[in-house]
């Protein structure tokens, strides 16, 4: 198993012989410690022979601008590991939660990757993502809502978004996803070839396994979780191929 190490906001998997890269972005919280709260599934992809570059972040109301900032980390990072690794395919982006928000934000509407795996996209609106924004906000005099604002993004997306190739995956008992609103954006564009799977589970199964590893050991992982996660590795491996 190889170490993770941290370089700035991205911190890095990397196999003996990397065969390609995931850039992962995760969702809300989850995502200040990616290689705590995402370990299962990113060390699975990286017993794959996959690359990992999991960029580290608070989310906050500029959505646009923490996009860029996640698209700069990962140019420099990937830059970096090809001078030590040579050449690499294109990277596969994968994203959780507000990560796949972020991902199609990204500045090159998703030109320089090889596609997007989303899994259970969310867009909500300031005030149902923090519950008591939406009680303080109007006692402050103040109207908060992220940039871009949830119908916004879904235009931006069907604009300017350019990478057909994406795939939109929900789970089953997830109450928070929203997928049926990006596939909605995504097929308005003139070329699209995006796929959607629907795999068992809920809204935190992509994070859940790994923070089940991380502070109890192997011996909690929920089997039935471990086999969702284990189809899940095998799909995005084939999209990263």
């Amino acid at each position: 198993m190889q170490s993770w190490r941290q370089q700035g906001s991205i911190w890095q998997l990397r196999p003996k012989q990397p065969q390609g890269l995931i850039e992962f972005i995760g969702g809300s919280y989850l995502a200040a410690t990616p290689q705590v709260s995402y370990r299962r599934i990113l060390e699975d992809l990286c017993d794959a022979g996959l690359a990992i570059h999991a960029w580290a972040y608070v989310p906050g109301f500029d959505h646009q601008s923490q996009a860029k900032k996640a698209w700069m980390a990962f140019r420099q990072s990937r830059r970096q590991l090809e001078d030590r690794c040579g050449v690499l395919p294109a990277p596969l982006r994968l994203g959780h939660s507000l990560g796949c928000k972020l991902h199609l934000l990204a500045p090159d509407g998703g030109r320089s990757s090889h596609g997007l795996v989303a899994l259970s996209f969310n867009n909500f609106q300031a005030d149902r993502s923090i519950p008591l924004l939406g009680e303080l906000a109007p006692r402050l005099g103040v109207e908060t809502e992220f940039s871009p604002s949830p119908q916004e993004t879904l235009r931006l997306i069907t604009r300017y978004y350019i990478q057909e190739r994406n795939l939109v995956v929900r789970f089953g008992r997830d109450e928070l996803d929203q997928s049926d609103d990006l596939l909605e954006a995504l097929k308005k564009r003139s070329t699209d070839n995006t796929e959607a799977l629907q795999l068992p589970g809920d809204h935190l199964t992509p994070a859940s396994a790994g923070l089940r590893r991380s502070l109890l050991g192997a011996w909690a992982d929920d089997p039935k979780r471990v086999e969702v996660i284990r189809r899940l590795t095998q799909t995005i491996g084939q999209w990263a191929g």
